[in-house]
């Protein structure tokens, strides 16, 4: 670099500092700025000789990571002093040790929380990601503080993909969408999660983010000319009530539309409700309610509103804090408008989370305020004996759900994620009233043990001091709570097996030269088709699996499939770019990897692969390579927790013929001779049959799915469209097998 651009880059540097400090969220005193400009200067020294890929100073990436906790997160001084030193033990010879000196033991504590962990060999770590997402988890229970700044460092990293592989683009995104975005939900971080879904989608599925980024700005202007036309009218009402208030379009955001179009099998212009228009008011705390519903009224005086579509979490906010009134109400030209009302208190809560909680929580610290969501979140990290993937799996859960309210006996009103049973309320209440519950009554009638709750369902539980769960209560509960409490309380003498089996299983697969590693124990849990490895152990000290089991496990395992699944994840991640786009006429034949070479593989069911469609290998235990479409249900789970197990896969032309099954479903208006249109489509495509046809008609509505036979994607895509075009067909989906 030459002089002059060294100093233009010392200038952005400075400018970007000065920035970070006018845009803190919180108030930040001199000694706090004090602090900020020591972290600074001691990232600046620590990075001075590094470089981002995209070329530029690598200081640029902390800095940018410190203005996300302080603008978005809204965090203090010491989270983001800790932001602009995140990587300094990592990258560089300090040492957490000398930032404790240098600051003080909070924020050495949160630099070694955000330090990340060491890559680790994928042969002795099979599930190596998911292990990381598990301590990265964990450290929730040692400052939330380390969650949030980590999130800040990943929607940077998020933003600044450009210059990355693809398929490192598609790993992180996926990770991103996996774990890191319901997070951000969890902890009432709307902006950021929304920002991470969009990005998550550009990198994982580039084709249908553009066409809704296009459509979006295509409609844009008419929408926004829309929602102008709906707060005109109200503007009057509310102007004549003297209520201080501000009004706002905004835009669904791009994952929640693509979202939206694959649960209800709809095009992006059948999606009603892609803008909403947001009443902030001002309040003070003891009239936010009756304002709320002051503005509600008026609303409801112009238009008529949806009654399933009120959402009053004023009265019972969200677990993660938010609170607002949601409406969707009929609006001009007979076009559906959602209507949300906040207190500028409320929408504070919803954009910052956490920080907000704590700005109004007046008197708190920010340790005792964080204190109040550790206590909310530590029900999902209690003690868990399954393996990581199961772990990061049952944590998840519990970041997306969706709520109910129900009521104790007095009254008292209780969260539970929408799903949840009756035991699963009675381990809410306390883990003793759930170990010792005998029976349940639901609104004064008796239910099962696992009855499934409403909102609004009165609860009482009866205990008895002889009850004790037994293993069928674990089908009962939905909850991760009340899982982890029945397996801890189930038969010791279980354990006690499972422990002498373990022992058992390392001399066994000693004497069958077998190391026993969590690569072993993970090839066994699915090569014996268990759920986990206590399964394993269990069965083991039980005798139901045997030395002649173990034997045949041993000679399979050095088979062909299991060397080329060594070698395949020993080989570096850069020689598996993860997808490529391929002209998809005329292909009917599959090639894996950098090599294009022709192996044994099975479709897989969960989304019925056929040629042409974007794919990608996924190398499992004991059933070879399964292939899966890159928008397959389960692609992010494998994507996170096994992407070192990704294979590439590209269609090619092969000299034999191959045919592959497809399901299409079909409703419209039933009109007559529409049977004989859709058949005679399909046959007069020459190079498709028809596998099966189910078709009915009720009160003038026609329903369809049928099941052809085609050699690939192209064909399929023709008759679809063809189909489209018959008079009277509303809708043709392709579905997958389940």
């Amino acid at each position: 670099m030459t002089e002059t651009e060294i100093e233009l880059e010392n200038k952005a540097i400075a400018k970007e500092y000065k920035e970070l400090l006018k845009i803190s969220y919180q108030t930040l005193t001199e000694e706090d700025k004090k602090l900020i400009r020591k972290a600074f200067d001691v990232a600046v020294e620590a990075h001075k000789n590094q470089r981002r890929k995209s070329g530029e100073a690598y200081i640029f990436h902390p800095i940018a990571v410190a203005k996300i906790v302080a603008r978005d997160i809204g965090l203090g001084a010491t989270s983001i002093a800790a932001a602009l030193m995140h990587d300094v033990v990592e990258d560089t010879d300090i040492t957490v040790k000398q930032i404790e000196e240098w600051f003080n033991p909070k924020i050495a504590k949160i630099v070694e929380g955000l330090t990340k962990i060491a890559n680790l060999e994928p042969d002795d770590h099979i599930s190596m990601q998911a292990e990381n997402f598990r301590k990265m988890l964990l450290t929730l229970n040692d400052d939330v503080r380390v969650i949030l700044i980590k999130l800040a460092d990943r929607l940077h990293n998020m933003q600044t993909m450009e210059s990355m592989v693809d398929y490192k683009q598609a790993k992180i995104a996926s990770e991103t969408l996996y774990i890191y975005a319901p997070l951000a939900h969890r902890l009432g971080l709307f902006n950021i999660k929304t920002m991470l879904e969009d990005l998550g989608l550009k990198y994982t599925e580039p084709e249908v983010y553009e066409d809704i980024v296009k459509k979006m700005k295509e409609t844009k202007e008419e929408q926004e000319a829309y929602l102008k036309s709906v707060s005109e009218v109200l503007k009057t009402s509310l102007d004549e009530e003297h209520i201080e208030y501000s009004m706002k379009g905004r835009p669904k955001s791009i994952y929640s539309i693509r979202r939206k179009m694959k649960a209800q099998n709809v095009t992006f212009d059948e999606v009603y409700d892609k803008f909403a228009l947001r009443i902030i008011y001002k309040a003070s705390p003891h009239d936010e309610k009756f304002i709320a519903w002051k503005i509600y009224s008026i609303v409801t005086d112009h238009f008529r509103p949806s009654p399933s579509r009120l959402r009053d979490w004023i009265s019972s906010p969200k677990s993660t804090g938010y609170e607002a009134l949601h409406i969707t109400v009929m609006g001009p030209k007979g076009r559906w408008v959602e209507i949300q009302i906040r207190s500028e208190r409320m929408d504070e809560i919803a954009e910052k989370g956490y920080a907000a909680h704590y700005k109004y929580k007046q008197g708190a610290s920010e340790e005792n305020s964080l204190d109040i969501w550790l206590n909310q979140l530590k029900e999902a990290l209690e003690s868990s004996e399954s393996n990581a993937v199961d772990f990061v799996e049952d944590f998840k859960l519990s970041l997306y759900a969706k709520e109910i309210y129900v009521f104790t006996p007095k009254g008292q009103i209780k969260s539970l994620p929408k799903g949840a049973t009756v035991l699963d309320f009675a381990f809410a209440i306390h883990s003793e009233v759930g170990l010792k519950t005998r029976g349940t009554r639901v609104n004064g009638r008796l239910v099962p043990l696992n009855h499934v709750l409403s909102s609004g369902d009165q609860v009482e539980i009866i205990t008895s001091e002889n009850k004790k769960p037994n293993v069928n209560w674990l089908d009962y509960v939905t909850t991760s709570r009340a899982r982890n409490k029945i397996k801890s309380a189930l038969n010791e003498n279980t354990k006690k097996i499972a422990e002498d089996g373990k022992e058992q299983l390392i001399r066994k697969l000693k004497h069958l030269k077998i190391n026993f590693d969590e690569n072993a124990v993970n090839e066994m849990v699915s090569y014996f088709k268990l759920k986990t490895s206590q399964d394993l152990f269990y069965r083991v000290g039980a005798g139901l699996i045997d030395n002649h089991q173990l034997k045949e496990y041993a000679s399979k395992r050095n088979n062909s499939l299991f060397s080329f699944f060594k070698k395949t994840i020993k080989r570096s991640a850069s020689t598996l770019p993860y997808v490529e786009h391929v002209d998809k006429n005329t292909l009917d034949l599959l090639v894996f990897g950098k090599d294009k070479e022709k192996l044994d593989y099975k479709l897989a069911t969960c989304c019925n692969p056929i040629p042409g469609d974007n794919v990608f290998g996924f190398i499992t235990i004991n059933e070879g390579i399964k292939v899966h479409k890159t928008d397959c249900p389960n692609s992010l789970s494998m994507r996170s927790n096994y992407a070192y197990r990704i294979i590439s896969a590209n269609w090619i032309a092969s000299s034999d013929s191959v045919n592959f099954e497809a399901t299409i479903n079909i409703t419209g208006l039933d009109s007559a001779g529409l049977t004989t249109e859709i058949t005679k489509i399909i046959m007069e495509s020459k190079a498709a049959n028809i596998r099966s046809i189910s078709l009915s008609e009720n009160a003038g509505l026609f329903k369809g799915s049928i099941t052809v036979i085609v050699p690939n994607n192209e064909i399929l895509k023709r008759m679809i469209t063809n189909i489209k075009k018959i008079e009277g067909v509303d809708k043709v989906t392709r579905v997958n097998a389940n």
